[in-house]
């Protein structure tokens, strides 16, 4: 009996080997390929997208809209700027005290894995503009190690930032009625791909939000 099984060895450590892979094979083939959505205003909570465009659920027709802003160097940025880059996008100002520490830090955080990665950007704008003009924003850039090929701090007219928060982004609050164009400060990191769609909202102010959103951003590197 000793002698029998001596002699099949060779042949159970190969089955064995032949079963590991099978079952590999299949666990692979079973498991959920990761995909990310393409938001749309109709998937958006209402409270985060201007009225005119909540119906809209067509995946192929809401994009970040055309803009131009001036960052912290005096520049004017546009959407060519962005051409073709997978990029996040966030909401902020410079005199915050509340959650923006928190998620300038974690955006510096973000930069530094994505600094060699030539494919992804930032763009953090400022609700404050009347406030945060180019000479502020330089200093706030310098102080927060801002690397300026990799992440703009813009500001710009105080109009066209609510209105490409609420009808590009979707990621932030309006104010009080009586306060038009003014808007609550929001959390949200926005992750835009490289045709200037949506494709994730994260919470800036949680380190682990922020590595999640790193993972996605490396999942679209590969991608496109």
């Amino acid at each position: 009996m000793l002698s029998f099984f001596k002699k099949y060895i060779p042949f159970f450590i190969i089955l064995g080997i032949i079963s590991v892979i099978i079952i590999g094979l299949f666990y692979t083939a079973l498991k959920p390929k990761k995909t990310l959505p393409i938001y749309t205003p109709s998937m958006v909570n209402p409270e985060l997208v201007d009225s005119t465009i909540q119906h809209i659920a067509n995946k192929n027709e809401h994009h970040i809209a055309d803009f131009a802003f001036t960052n912290q160097n005096g520049e004017t940025i546009t959407q060519k700027n962005y051409e073709g880059k997978i990029y996040v996008a966030d909401f902020f100002f410079t005199t915050c005290q509340t959650i923006c520490p928190m998620m300038t830090d974690n955006m510096s955080w973000l930069q530094q894995q994505i600094k060699d990665n030539p494919k992804v950007m930032l763009l953090s704008h400022s609700v404050t503009p009347d406030i945060d003009s180019v000479s502020v924003l330089k200093e706030y850039a310098i102080n927060k190690g801002v690397i300026d090929s990799k992440w703009n701090l813009v500001t710009g007219n105080k109009k066209d930032i609510y209105y490409i928060a609420r009808k590009s982004y979707l990621a932030v609050k309006t104010g009080r009625p009586e306060e038009l164009y003014d808007m609550v400060h929001t959390e949200n990191f926005v992750l835009v791909d490289s045709k200037q769609r949506v494709r994730g909202f994260y919470d800036g102010t949680k380190k682990e939000e922020v590595e999640r959103l790193l993972a996605d951003i490396n999942f679209l590197s590969e991608e496109e």
